[in-house]
């Protein structure tokens, strides 16, 4: 059970996706449960259409409340037939952690960081009461693990993985980026990923880098405040928001930029970046990442072989850390190339069947 599941753009989407289609390459017999998420489907259709496994989504409804209900109906259903549960995204942690004492299932939740990162207290302690129902906890990072210390008997380690078949078919489409250097952020444009953050960098950055560009791609969540914020500070013609791209757009894109950034930032509500699994798809083009300390990204970065980690607010040491990366940019290339396939999928999913498999053995 997963929050989001592809076509549509994800984090949490695009794991659940990678680790469904592996456990299926290995033999498991695979169902997945899902929303909705575009109210025609036909573009979700056609991609579950060609997966070799189950999905079945809970029907896209104006009312939220009737969408839990059939999703709660649905997994009552599936569950009634499955040997093992797991369960990703916030309201499935909920209803499995909830529905364990029915349903009796063995169950893993996977941890991506914000749904354990809440700071209502009402949230925090539901999130934990349906914790404690889970047999086995999955943790993306251990950024992710801090946030749940409490569980630490159960917690397993897992990062997340790089799926380097998604660009096996890739047709690049020639594509010129504006500026020197171009950085780019592939990603919901939403305050979590950070793009608001380089934003308010930028004025710094082009003292030293005045033909640099920042190229946004990915949902335009928050892009209107963005824009706005840009154009107080007088940096708007170094932006651009490509909005959502197809995959080989994305890939055309990555492999034209520089460097990939992603300064995330905790939000007020407690949302922060678990892993990032967009900066190990940008490692796989040969493109070194720039990340913000005191998130997953710390995880998903190799300080000094695959790109930099640096203080998000610290103009000074961002400035140093791109001066670094263009210096030695070959080096860095290669081992964002090399810290990729450290995280191909194909040797990820092994921590997940021994998890599995550790109910059996029981």
């Amino acid at each position: 059970m997963t929050s989001e599941f592809p076509p549509l753009p994800g984090g949490i989407g695009e794991h659940a996706y990678q680790l469904a289609k592996q456990l299926y390459r290995l033999g498991y017999h695979i169902t997945v449960l899902c929303d909705q998420r575009v109210s025609e489907g036909l573009e979700e259709h056609t991609f579950d259409e060609a997966l070799p496994f189950q999905v079945v989504r809970t029907a896209l409804r104006s009312s939220r409340w009737q969408m839990y209900f059939q999703r709660i109906q649905q997994y009552r259903e599936l569950a009634a037939h499955t040997d093992v549960v797991l369960a990703s995204g916030k309201f499935s942690l909920w209803l499995v952690g909830f529905t364990q004492w029915l349903y009796k299932k063995p169950s893993i939740g996977i941890l991506h960081g914000f749904e354990v990162n809440f700071h209502k207290t009402a949230l925090k302690k539901s999130i934990d009461r349906a914790l404690q129902s889970f047999d086995r906890l999955v943790a993306v990072s251990n950024f992710t693990a801090s946030k749940v210390s409490q569980f630490q008997d159960k917690v397993h380690v897992i990062p997340n993985g790089y799926a380097k078949d998604k660009w096996a078919t890739t047709h690049f489409i020639p594509v010129t980026l504006k500026g020197n250097p171009k950085l780019i952020t592939v990603g919901n444009v939403h305050e979590r990923k950070g793009q608001l953050q380089v934003i308010k960098l930028l004025p710094e950055l082009l003292r030293v880098f005045p033909d640099l560009h920042y190229h946004c791609v990915g949902l335009p969540t928050e892009v209107p405040r963005f824009q706005k914020e840009a154009e107080q500070l007088g940096v708007e013609s170094h932006i651009s928001f490509h909005g959502r791209l197809s995959t080989d757009e994305v890939a055309s894109y990555l492999k034209d930029a520089d460097i990939f950034v992603m300064l995330s930032q905790e939000t007020a509500s407690g949302d922060v970046e678990g892993f990032g699994i967009a900066i190990l798809e940008a490692n796989g083009f040969g493109i070194p990442a720039l990340g913000g300390l005191g998130s997953g990204v710390e995880d998903a970065i190799q300080n000094g072989v695959s790109g930099k980690l640096v203080d998000a607010k610290d103009p000074q040491a961002i400035l140093e850390a791109i001066q670094e990366i263009l210096s030695y940019y070959k080096a860095y290339s290669e081992g964002a190339k090399a810290w990729a396939q450290v995280h191909a999928w194909e040797q990820v999913v092994k921590g997940y069947v021994e998890v599995i498999e550790g109910f059996s053995n029981q």
